[in-house]
C-alpha cells in the first residue's frame, strides 16, 4: 500500500467577513426593507415619488447586499468579480429592457378590436 504524500501547501484565502461584518449587513438590510414597508404601507407621497423612493431603497439594499453579504468589492480578484457583475447585470438590462420595449409596442399599441376596425376603414377587412 503506497503512502500519500501531503504538501503542506496553504489553502488559497478566501475573503470573508466577521460576525460584525454580517450583522450590520444584517441590521441594514433589515432597517433598509422596514423603510421601504412603511413608505408603502403610510403613502408617505404620491404614488410616483413613493415609486422612486421603493426603487432607490432597492438599490441600496443590492448594493449592501453584493458587499456586505457577497464580499464583491473585496478579495484578490475584486476587480474580476465586479467586471463579470456588471456584464451579467448589463445582460439582464438590455434582455428586460428589450423584452419590455417589444411587448409595449406589439401591435402598434392596438387591441383587437382596434386591428379590425383600422383594418376595415383601410378597405383590408378580415
Amino acid at each position: 500500500m503506497s503512502r500519500v504524500s501531503h504538501t503542506s501547501k496553504p489553502l488559497e484565502q478566501h475573503s470573508s467577513g466577521t460576525l460584525s461584518l454580517y450583522l450590520s449587513g444584517f441590521i441594514m438590510s433589515v432597517v433598509l426593507t422596514l423603510a421601504a414597508y412603511l413608505a408603502v404601507t403610510t403613502h408617505v407621497a404620491s404614488t410616483g415619488v413613493l415609486i422612486a423612493i421603493v426603487a432607490m431603497l432597492a438599490t441600496v439594499q443590492f448594493l449592501v447586499q453584493l458587499f456586505y453579504f457577497l464580499h464583491i468589492g473585496s478579495g484578490r480578484n475584486a476587480r474580476w468579480k465586479i467586471i463579470a457583475l456588471l456584464s451579467a447585470l448589463s445582460v439582464v438590462f438590455i434582455v428586460v429592457g428589450g423584452s419590455l420595449w417589444i411587448m409595449y409596442n406589439l401591435n402598434y399599441h392596438m387591441t383587437p378590436s382596434d386591428i379590425h376596425k383600422y383594418l376595415n376603414e383601410q378597405g383590408g377587412g378580415i
